[in-house]
């Protein structure tokens, strides 16, 4: 099989350029194009002398492994080794998630490789390797958009118990900085309809009625008025008393969007 060292060192740059990168992204730290690119040039480089040193394949891996950890350490500026190690360990699982998802498309279009000392030498279309590797790469943006949107959300959520009358309910908050309503000077929490209609039941009382100003436009919104709110569980919990719902879309793992300046007050 012949290898042609200028294409392997192209393919190998872009596609280690495109795994630290990721990494540094998931790992929440700045990307440093001066590091990412010598990084990068480490990482194709290794890929093109490695295979050529003769050890044993459990030295090799070792050696992978050296080397793996290197190109993280590079592109990463950081006083502390949490991002460090962090960065390391998501360039590894990324790194066996590509080389999993290549090994399964050179399978299905019948693309020969040969295994040697512990590494795989294809002769895989340079367009279809890339292109897997976009939509890799694009996979991986968009999962860890999701989990961070779901990590800052679970953070932000707090166990809520209120009490109108004699019926009392336990719902989950999320803690909005975006929800700046106000009604005579208090903050107003948002809930469904059905909440309301859960916590209040047939008695229904409107304190009053307030405008909602949102993206879609000005409304209309009754302001009812909840007699106990005690917000978190434990020795932490507080009470609050008096405080003011409306209705609004509420959708999620949670039932209620809390003002961030109730939670202050």
């Amino acid at each position: 099989m012949t290898v042609y060292i200028e294409y392997a060192f192209l393919e190998n740059f872009i596609l280690d350029g495109a795994l630290i990168l990721l990494s540094v992204v998931c790992a929440r730290e700045k990307v440093r194009p001066l590091r990412l690119l010598l990084a990068s040039l480490i990482g194709a480089a290794e890929a093109i002398v490695f295979p050529l040193i003769g050890l044993p394949v459990w030295a090799q891996y070792i050696l992978k492994l050296l080397g793996g950890l290197l190109l993280p350490v590079v592109a990463v500026r950081a006083k502390t080794f949490k991002p460090y190690a962090v960065a390391a360990v998501v360039f590894f699982l990324l790194t066996f998630a590509l080389g999993g998802l290549l090994t399964a498309i050179y399978s299905f279009f019948s693309v020969s490789y040969d295994e040697a000392g512990g590494y795989l030498i294809g002769q895989a279309p340079v367009g279809l390797v890339l292109g897997s590797a976009l939509f890799f790469a694009i996979a991986v943006v968009f999962f860890a958009k999701h989990l961070y949107r779901r990590r800052k959300i679970m953070r932000n959520l707090v166990d809520c118990t209120l009490t109108a009358g004699d019926r009392v309910v336990h719902w989950r908050g999320l803690i909005d900085s975006g929800n700046c309503l106000e009604f005579r000077g208090k903050p107003v929490c948002v809930v469904s309809a059905a909440a309301i209609f859960a916590l209040f039941g047939k008695n229904l009382k409107e304190s009053g009625r307030m405008v909602v100003r949102s993206v879609n436009g000005e409304r209309d919104r009754p302001v009812f008025s909840c007699e106990k709110m005690q917000l978190g569980l434990g020795r932490r919990a507080r009470l609050k008393e008096d405080v003011y719902l409306t209705v609004g879309r509420v959708e999620g793992d949670y039932q209620l969007v809390l003002s961030s300046a109730l939670m202050e007050a």
